[in-house]
């Protein structure tokens, strides 16, 4: 990992900036990207935002910043971007402090701010490497996320190119999956999500594998396949359907047949199980038949020390004794053959003997 210590001047800085919105903003003669596009933007509020500027006339020292190198040779600020937009915003004539603006300044006092030297580091060195350090970084002020980061450190083509899918307000993603994802485009999350999905959750690898291929064709693709399978498996929309990891589903069961009309009968009966606490996790309960996905509820502490009682400590299965901290509430008729979680379906076993019959 090479990392090393450049001064950059406010003028420097500031040359070629435009702010694009979502489309990104830009400065240091177009070779900055200080947001990237389609990142969520930080607002810095007036009092923040002018105590850099404050900081900056008085020739005090900023924190240092962090720019990460790309391959081609251009930067993307990993850490001080609001810092740096706060700069660039004032010399450009965005804002202005106790009713001064940058062009109102003597020209005295303009030199001195252009001039004002950025301690920057650049950073460069292996995908891993550059990863680590800005997870290290990244630990004050507005933190990027995860996904933020890596698509900085593999940034090329492919990510922006699957930015254009997956990350801006109104993507494609988001038009054909907002009522089945969970979190924001703009925060990486469609594209965090999608990623994890077609690799099984190596998403630092499938970024590495993919970043200089000239589109994201094959994650696009992926992602409309698992969107409308959930869609055909799953005709009925329920709200509980919204955040439901349909992507391991999909790669699971897509070549297994399924009966539409017979999993929707048993999810509107499970749905309307008291005993099911997990509403959402019916979903993926219904071709895997895992009962974690649920969240069975669980014995109160009054029924167990009932059942408890009425058994005279002695584990149902190994007719042992046992103290009641050593043993663990059961269902007699298990959940999936019509048992409630009720008092008089509650039996003790020993801890051994449960787990034994729950195969834990």
């Amino acid at each position: 990992m090479k990392i090393e210590l450049n001064k950059i001047t406010v003028r420097d800085l500031v040359e070629g900036y435009k702010d694009n919105a979502e489309g990104g903003v830009v400065g240091f003669g177009g070779k900055l990207d200080i947001r990237p596009p389609y990142q969520r933007e930080f607002i810095y509020k007036d009092k923040q935002r002018d105590a850099v500027i404050d900081t900056i006339t008085k020739d005090f020292p900023l924190n240092v910043m962090y720019w990460a190198v790309r391959e081609d040779g251009n930067f993307e600020v990993i850490d001080g971007q609001q810092r740096t937009i706060s700069a660039c915003q004032y010399v450009k004539g965005d804002f202005s402090i106790n009713g001064l603006a940058f062009h109102n300044l003597p020209k005295d006092k303009r030199e001195q701010i252009l001039n004002y030297p950025l301690n920057i580091y650049f950073c460069s060195g292996t995908d891993s490497e550059r990863l680590e350090w800005f997870e290290t970084i990244n630990i004050a002020g507005e933190k990027l996320t995860e996904q933020e980061l890596r698509n900085a450190v593999y940034s090329g083509p492919w990510v922006s190119d699957a930015k254009r899918y997956f990350s801006k307000t109104g993507c494609p993603a988001y038009g054909i999956a907002s009522d089945y994802m969970s979190g924001s485009p703009i925060r990486q999350e469609y594209l965090e999500t999608a990623i994890d999905w077609i690799s099984g959750g190596e998403i630092k690898e499938y970024m590495s594998k993919h970043q200089h291929e000239p589109n994201a064709n094959e994650l696009w693709l992926y992602f409309q396949s698992v969107i409308n399978w959930a869609k055909a498996i799953f005709p009925n929309y329920r709200r509980e359907m919204e955040g439901v990891a349909f992507g391991p589903l999909y790669n699971q069961f897509k070549d297994k047949p399924q009966d539409s009309k017979k999993l929707e009968k048993e999810i509107a009966k499970l749905m309307q199980d008291d005993d099911v606490t997990k509403k959402s996790g019916i979903y993926e309960y219904v071709l895997t038949r895992n009962e974690k996905f649920l969240n069975i509820r669980v014995f109160t502490d009054k029924m167990k020390r009932e059942a408890y009682e009425r058994q005279k400590g002695i584990c149902k299965k190994c007719k042992e004794h046992f103290e009641i901290k050593e043993m663990e509430a059961d269902h007699i008729k298990p959940w999936h053959e019509g048992g409630k979680t009720t008092a008089e379906n509650c039996q003790m076993l020993c801890k051994q003997d449960n787990r034994t019959k729950s195969g834990k």
